[in-house]
């Protein structure tokens, strides 16, 4: 992670999201599992997210690409952006593999890449 945390600072990856993935990733820190306090998932999303992700306006809604509906905002997310990758360790988005140009991968395959 620290290659893909390096390409973050150095501006040679540019990450984005969208509203819905974003709130997606605020419900996803306060899981359990994660056990993540809330000044440790204060600290992540303005620290760690904001300064470097770029906030993208869906102009290319999908439905019915991804098993799982709820993962389609990922795909929509990416193809408003133009992005040529989608980083993930979602299950039912790595099985899409590849949607109109845009390759969806682990992030240790992404960071082979880098």
């Amino acid at each position: 992670m620290s290659e893909i945390r390096a390409s973050l600072r150095d501006a040679r990856i540019n990450p984005v999201l969208s509203r819905e993935t974003f709130q997606e990733l605020v419900d996803t820190l306060w899981y359990p599992k994660f056990s993540l306090t809330r000044d440790e998932i204060t600290f992540l999303i303005e620290d760690e997210v904001l300064p470097y992700f770029e906030v993208v306006i869906i102009s290319e809604k999908v439905r019915g690409v991804c098993a799982d509906p709820d993962d389609d905002m990922f795909i929509s997310c990416a193809l408003s952006a133009g992005a040529g990758h989608l980083v993930t360790g979602d299950r039912a988005l790595l099985d899409v593999r590849h949607y109109k140009g845009t390759r969806i991968l682990t992030p240790a395959d992404f960071i082979k890449l880098l």
